[in-house]
């Protein structure tokens, strides 16, 4: 049976993993019969955003605490993370890809990529199995591997990916850019929409163009 590893970021879109598509990542690899384990790192937030007003909160929350709320308790450190106990590797989305995973949503074009981040996605590319990220996510590939993928179709996000070495393609909320070279899969999800009908297409999409790769 395949296995994928789910790489979380926090709970909440402003300063952790989108909730809507990692629940929806989640049910994708169910619904295809994928045995998944969650994963996030073990540290702090950048910062704490209180989601019902946007405003900044005075205080700290770890990713990884709060990343088992959207896993319901089964989540391991990303640390534990090895290559090897995997058939693939996903990124959801949210603003805790930008602001805990890398420096994407504060540094801008001068962003870096967390290490134990960077070395999954190492891992995976150097095995050649699977990697797949939505929504914003996707600034973690493109600054580890380049390759060409996908966040919408946002000019200025597009230039700094391709700034870092990537090479975006405009794609729509139902559609996947496909790296077969460097076996990436990527949809923009809520870059492009609002409806969560339509983000589930996308994930959807990526998720079962992910496991055809597997089979390549």
């Amino acid at each position: 049976m395949k296995k994928v590893a789910v790489v979380l970021s926090g709970c909440g879109v402003y300063d952790g993993s989108e909730i809507h598509e990692a629940a929806l990542t989640l049910l994708a690899l169910s619904k295809n019969e994928v045995e998944y384990q969650c994963f996030a790192p073990d540290k702090d937030q950048f910062h704490v955003i209180n989601h019902l007003t946007g405003e900044i909160i005075n205080e700290k929350r770890n990713v990884l605490v709060e990343s088992a709320r959207i896993a319901r308790g089964n989540i391991k450190a990303l640390t534990e993370l090895k290559e090897g106990d995997f058939s693939g590797v996903i990124f959801p989305g949210g603003s805790g890809a930008a602001k805990n995973l890398s420096t994407y949503a504060y540094e801008g074009e001068d962003y870096s990529v967390d290490e134990e981040v960077a070395r999954v996605v190492k891992d995976f590319h150097k095995a050649r199995k699977p990697i797949a990220a939505l929504c914003i996510a996707p600034v973690i590939i493109a600054k580890i591997i380049g390759g060409r993928l996908t966040t919408g179709n946002d000019k200025k996000t597009a230039g700094i990916l391709t700034k870092a070495g990537a090479t975006h393609v405009n794609k729509d909320y139902n559609e996947v850019a496909v790296d077969e070279k460097n076996r990436i899969v990527t949809t923009p999800c809520y870059m492009v929409t609002d409806n969560i009908y339509k983000v589930s297409m996308g994930t959807e999409a990526a998720v079962e163009t992910m496991l055809g790769l597997m089979n390549k």
